[in-house]
């Protein structure tokens, strides 16, 4: 197999990640929300999410308080206001109404989600990891709501739900694009080939 040159980005972030909106109550019960990219499945059992936060961010202060958040997936849609939510904070400002958005209470933690985004994840906050520059917080997974509009048959539709993924190199917001293959399947042909060798 021909062997390409490959270029060093040091350290730099990697890419792509995905774009997710906290969401949470002040101690005044004030809805806030804050855009965080870096992101992901902590955990299957118990099913747990993580998410790097800055501990300046008035987002961090709500969780430690109120002990829950709620992870928002946007979809391309609503790209201006997903970019928005990143760049004010919500210590003087209601950003999901000045975002012409509507915070709705969780069903089963005390903070919000935002009804015009298709999905939203309700946690528990579980662990906080301080790693530097970032506090990583953890929360277990109480229950995921999805848009009855965005389902193909059981099974939500990531093309219905139009996620955004975010290239940190660039800080370009970019949609998922289209499917490329099925997982725990596609991989079955190479396992095959391996086989009979």
């Amino acid at each position: 197999m021909l062997k390409k040159s490959k270029k060093s980005l040091g350290t730099a972030n990697p890419t792509p990640v995905p774009v997710w909106v906290i969401a949470t109550y002040d101690e005044s019960n004030k809805p806030d929300a804050m855009t965080a990219a870096w992101a992901g499945i902590a955990n299957s059992e118990p099913p747990t999410i993580c998410v790097g936060l800055r501990p300046s961010r008035y987002t961090y202060e709500n969780i430690k308080k109120k002990q829950c958040f709620s992870i928002n997936i946007p979809s391309t849609a609503l790209v201006n206001q997903t970019d928005y939510f990143g760049i004010e904070s919500g210590r003087n400002v209601d950003k999901i109404k000045k975002a012409g958005l509507t915070a709705n209470k969780c069903k089963n933690i005390s903070a919000p989600y935002i009804e015009e985004f298709p999905m939203h994840i309700e946690c528990k906050l579980v662990e906080r990891v301080n790693l530097g520059s970032h506090f990583v917080v953890f929360g277990k997974i109480i229950e995921t709501f999805v848009d009855e509009d965005k389902f193909d048959g059981d099974v939500p539709s990531i093309k219905k739900i139009d996620p955004i993924v975010y290239d940190t190199l660039t800080k370009t917001y970019i949609g998922c694009g289209s499917e490329v293959g099925k997982g725990f399947k596609s991989g079955v042909s190479v396992k095959k080939e391996t086989e009979q060798k």
